[in-house]
C-alpha cells in the first residue's frame, strides 16, 4: 500500500488508522550535571554528577551513556535486549563512534545514523517505518551527544578557554532512547515528514540556530501542506536545537508563509537550560531533542497533558573540515507527529 501524503510525508498505521500505528512503549533519558540543574532536571531518569560517566575520555563517556540509555529503555519497556530487533542511533562524532562503540556491548543489529542534531528525529522516522512495515516488533531509536567531545570536534579545545559568542549554543550531554513497538501501550507515531537539505549560505559555526531555522521552515511548510493542517492542529510543536535566536527567526519565517507559531511552539534548546545557566543561545546537540522528548514530553503524552505534538529535531550537516574550508552550513529538519494515549480519528 502506498502510504505517503503529499510530497514528503509518510503515514503510519493500517489504512491510515492511527490506533494501529507504531507506538513508543518506553523512553529513557540520561543527562549530565548541567542538564540536571536546568528546569527539566526532575524529568530525566538519571542525572549523572560525573560528566565523565566513569570513563577516562569524553568520547568514551559518550559511548557509555549511549549504552546505558539503550539498555535502560529496553528494561523500562519490559523487554530483554534480545527482543530488540534493531537499534538505530547516532551522534556528532566522526563515523558515529559515540553510538557504534557504545553498541558493542549491546549486541543487537545496529544502524548507525548521522543527521547531526536531527538524528533523533531520523531514528524515530526510520524506526517507525521498520515497525510499520512488519520488519520488526521492537526497535530502539536513540541519539547522544557530549558538550566536551562536541567542542573539541567542532569549535575550540576547552583548554584554550575561548570566549563563546552570544549566538553560540551549548551541546547537551546525555542520551535519549525510545522503544518503538508494533504493540503495547504508548503514544503513536502516526506520520512523519522527511526534510530536505536547505542551505542559506550561513557560515558561522557559532550560530547554529540561524543556519537551521530555514530548514525547519521548509519542513513545517511542507508538513502543513501535505497533511492539510496548520499549527493549531497540535498541542505542542517542538523543534530540536534552534535555541532562542533560531526560535525567533523561525517564527518570523513561518509568519511570512502564513502560519502563526506563537501559540503552541517551543524549542528543546530553550526548554532544557534556564537563563541563569549561561548557556547563551540555548541547547543543541543530538541529545537535545532526544533527552527533552524522552524525559519531558513523553511524560506529558502518556499522562494526557498533550494530545498531539509535532517533534522537529534539527541538524546542521557540517563538520570541522567543511568549516575550515569556508563552506556554508547545510541544514535539515524532520517532523514526527506523535499522538498521545487517547487516539482519535480527528486529524
Amino acid at each position: 500500500m502506498y502510504k505517503n501524503a503529499g510530497k514528503q510525508t509518510l503515514i503510519f498505521g493500517n489504512d491510515g488508522d492511527p490506533a494501529s500505528a507504531p507506538r513508543i512503549t518506553a523512553c529513557a533519558s540520561i543527562v549530565g550535571p548541567k542538564e540536571g540543574e536546568g528546569p527539566l532536571g526532575r524529568d530525566f531518569d538519571v542525572v549523572s554528577q560525573d560528566i565523565m560517566f566513569g570513563k577516562d575520555t569524553w568520547e568514551k563517556a559518550e559511548s557509555e551513556v549511549a549504552r546505558q540509555a539503550v539498555e535502560m529503555a529496553a528494561n523500562k519497556a519490559g523487554l530483554r535486549l534480545e527482543d530488540i530487533r534493531f537499534v538505530l542511533a547516532g551522534d556528532l562524532l566522526n563515523q558515529c563512534i559515540g553510538s557504534s562503540f557504545g553498541m558493542r556491548a549491546v549486541g543487537r543489529p545496529f544502524f548507525g545514523l548521522f543527521g547531526a542534531c536531527s538524528t533523533f528525529g531520523e531514528a524515530l522516522v526510520l524506526g517507525a517505518a521498520l515497525v510499520d512495515g512488519g520488519w520488526a516488533d521492537h526497535v530502539i531509536s536513540s541519539a547522544s551527544s557530549h558538550f566536551c567531545s562536541a567542542e573539541k570536534t567542532f569549535r575550540f579545545p576547552l583548554e584554550l578557554g575561548t570566549q563563546r559568542t552570544p549566538t553560540a549554543s551549548w551541546t547537551v550531554t546525555g542520551d535519549g532512547a525510545a522503544v518503538v513497538s508494533a504493540f503495547g501501550d504508548g503514544p503513536r507515531i502516526t506520520a512523519a515528514t522527511a526534510g530536505k537539505i536547505v542551505d542559506m549560505g550561513i557560515k558561522d559555526v557559532s550560530n547554529m540556530g540561524a543556519a537551521m531555522a530555514p530548514a525547519v521552515a521548509d519542513t513545517l511548510t511542507r508538513h502543513f501542506a501535505d497533511m492539510n493542517a496548520g499549527p493549531d492542529h497540535y498541542d505542542v510543536i517542538a523543534t530540536g536545537d534552534l535555541g532562542r535566536i533560531g526560535k525567533e527567526l523561525l517564527i518570523e519565517l513561518m509568519f511570512k508563509e502564513g502560519y502563526d507559531l506563537t501559540k503552541n511552539f517551543t524549542d528543546c534548546g530553550v526548554e532544557i537550560y534556564g537563563p541563569e545557566q549561561d548557556a547563551h543561545a540555548g541547547g543543541s546537540g543530538c541529545a537535545c531533542a532526544a533527552v527533552t522528548f524522552s524525559g519531558h514530553f513523553y511524560k506529558k503524552l502518556t499522562s494526557g497533558k498533550i494530545g498531539k505534538m509535532l517533534l522537529v529535531p534539527t541538524g546542521a550537516l557540517m563538520n570541522q573540515t567543511t568549516a575550515m574550508q569556508g563552506e556554508s552550513i547545510p541544514s535539515i529538519a524532520h517532523a514526527v507527529r506523535i499522538e498521545g494515549m487517547q487516539i482519535t480519528d480527528n486529524r
